[in-house]
C-alpha cells in the first residue's frame, strides 16, 4: 500500500491542502533571531457575548524575550520561517524567525502576507450567519431551500445550513478526487493544477462522488471542504454577490483588516514568504507553491491575510463586532467532528474550541495549504491571542511502519511557542493540541493536514 493511500486523510487536514513528495529531509535555511515589531493599534471593542475568562492564573503582561527565544527554537528546529503575533488586552508582540526565501536567505519579517488556508472557513461562517442574522437564511433549513438543484434528491433535502458549518452533513471531502495522483504516491497533480480554475459547482459534484462519511445529522462530524465551498454557493445564490466581493466588504472591512483578501490571480500581492512543501518526503527538496491558483479552495480556504489582522478578526468576532450576541452563540455551540485518526474537536460553526487548563477558553481555527502553515487561537473574552504562520509544509515523516508520522521537532517547538502565548503562568505544561496530537497518529483530514498546533486541532 503506497505512503498517499495509507495517508490519505492528509490531502484533507484541517488546514487546507496538499503537496508532493520524494524521500529526503529538508535542510533548514540559515537561523535569524526573532525581531520584535509594535503591532497596529487595537481595535476598538465591545463586551463580549460569552462569558470572559478568569484571568486570575495568568500575568497580564507578555513575555518578549520568551517569545522570540521560543520562535527561534522552531526554525532552529528546522522551519524555514515563521512569523508570530501575540495580543494581551492592550499588550502585543510581533516576531519572525529563519527566511523567507530559502535560495536568496531573505529573512521572515513580521506582517507578511500568506495563505491562511482553512482559516477561511471561519470567515465564510461569519458571512452565512450575517445572512442568517437577517432573516434571509435559516441554520436549520434544507440546503435544497436556496440551492435545489445542487445536491441531488433525499440527501439534499435532509442536509441543513447548520450541519454545512458544523461538518455534520455526512458529505465526504473532494480534495483526493480534485487531485487523483496523490492517491497513486504522486504528487503531479499539485504541479498540473497550479494553473488551472476550477468551478466550485465541480468542487462539489467531486465531493458528493465520494462514499459518504455518515448521515447527514449524525454525531460525530466529519470535517470536509465540501461543506464549505457549499457555503460559499449559497452565499452567492441569497446576496447576488461574487463570495469573495460580499465577505470583502461585510466581513473583512467590518473587522478592520487591511492586510486580508481573496486573491484574483495566482500571484499574492505585496511582501510575503515563498512557501514550501515536502509532502512528508515525497518533493525532495521541498518546492515553492507560493504561486497558485486558489480556485480549488475558494470559500474553504483561499484568503491570504496576516498574523496581526487575523488576531483583529477574532477578537472583533468574539466581541460582538461582527455578530449580534445570540447569533454568535449559535457560533459557539460546538458539536463532536473528526479531524483526523483518533483526533476529535469541538467544532461549533466555522470555529473550534481548545480548553487549556487554567488558561481558560481559546477560540479559533487552524489553516494548510501547499507550502503555508497558519493558526490563530483567542480567548473568550477576546482579550489573549495568538496567530502564528509558517512557511514549510508536511515536513514529518512515516514511521517505520508506514502508518504514522515521526514525531518532529518542529510540531514541539511550534506548541512550546503558542503554549508560552496562551499560557505563561503554566510554561512547563505540555501544550496538547489536536494539531499534535494528529502529527503524532498521522495526517488529519481538514484543508491540509500536518502542521503543528496545540493539543486540540479541527480542521
Amino acid at each position: 500500500m503506497g505512503i498517499t493511500r495509507r495517508l490519505r486523510g492528509a490531502v484533507l487536514g484541517v488546514t487546507l491542502l496538499l503537496t508532493t513528495v520524494t524521500t529526503a529531509t529538508a535542510t533548514a535555511a540559515p537561523a535569524t533571531t526573532a525581531t520584535s515589531a509594535p503591532a497596529a493599534p487595537a481595535a476598538t471593542t465591545t463586551s463580549a457575548p460569552a462569558a470572559p475568562v478568569s484571568t486570575a492564573a495568568r500575568p497580564e503582561s507578555l513575555d518578549r524575550p520568551a517569545l522570540a527565544g521560543t520562535l527561534d527554537a522552531v526554525h532552529q528546529a528546522g522551519m524555514y520561517g515563521i512569523q508570530s503575533a501575540v495580543r494581551d488586552g492592550a499588550e502585543h508582540w510581533g516576531g519572525a524567525s529563519g527566511v523567507a526565501d530559502v535560495d536568496t536567505g531573505r529573512p521572515m519579517r513580521p506582517g507578511m502576507g500568506q495563505r491562511i488556508g482553512s482559516i477561511t472557513k471561519t470567515f465564510t461562517a461569519v458571512a452565512v450567519l450575517q445572512q442568517v442574522e437577517r432573516g434571509r437564511i435559516r441554520l436549520d433549513a434544507p440546503v435544497a431551500t436556496y440551492l435545489p438543484d445542487l445536491i441531488p434528491g433525499e440527501r439534499g433535502r435532509r442536509i441543513t445550513v447548520r450541519m454545512l458549518l458544523n461538518h455534520t452533513s455526512g458529505m465526504a471531502d473532494y480534495i483526493a478526487a480534485a487531485f487523483p495522483s496523490l492517491t497513486r504516491d504522486s504528487t503531479a497533480s499539485i504541479d498540473e493544477g497550479r494553473f488551472r480554475s476550477i468551478r466550485p459547482e465541480e468542487l462539489v459534484r467531486l465531493g458528493l462522488a465520494e462514499p459518504a462519511t455518515g448521515e447527514p445529522g449524525a454525531l460525530p462530524g466529519h470535517y470536509s471542504n465540501t461543506n464549505y465551498v457549499i457555503a460559499g454557493l449559497l452565499l452567492r445564490k441569497v446576496t447576488g454577490q461574487d463570495p469573495a466581493t460580499y465577505l470583502t466588504r461585510h466581513v473583512v472591512a467590518r473587522a478592520g483588516l487591511h492586510h486580508t483578501y481573496f486573491p484574483r490571480t495566482p500571484y499574492l500581492k505585496g511582501p510575503h514568504p515563498r512557501m514550501y512543501e515536502s509532502w512528508y518526503g515525497l518533493i525532495d527538496p521541498p518546492r515553492d507553491y507560493s504561486v497558485y491558483d486558489m480556485s480549488w479552495a475558494y470559500t474553504a480556504g483561499a484568503l491570504v491575510s496576516t498574523p496581526d489582522d487575523l488576531n483583529r478578526f477574532y477578537r472583533a468576532l468574539l466581541t460582538g463586532r461582527l455578530l449580534a450576541p445570540a447569533i454568535l452563540a449559535e457560533m459557539q455551540r460546538t458539536v463532536p467532528v473528526v479531524v483526523g485518526p483518533g483526533v476529535t474537536v469541538d467544532y461549533g460553526l466555522g470555529i473550534y474550541t481548545f480548553d487549556f487548563g487554567s488558561c481558560g477558553r481559546f477560540w479559533g481555527h487552524e489553516g494548510g495549504v501547499f507550502g503555508a502553515g497558519t493558526i490563530a487561537l483567542t480567548s473568550a473574552d477576546g482579550r489573549r491571542q495568538i496567530a502564528a504562520a509558517w512557511n514549510l509544509m508536511k515536513y514529518q515523516r512515516l514511521n517505520a511502519d508506514g502508518t504514522g508520522l515521526e514525531p518532529s521537532p518542529i510540531d514541539a517547538a511550534i506548541n512550546t511557542h503558542i503554549g508560552r502565548a496562551l499560557c505563561p503562568a503554566a510554561p512547563a505544561t505540555p501544550l496538547r493540541h489536536p494539531a499534535l496530537r494528529r502529527a503524532e497518529t498521522g495526517p488529519g483530514q481538514g484543508f491540509f493536514a500536518g502542521a503543528p498546533r496545540p493539543a486540540a486541532d479541527g480542521r
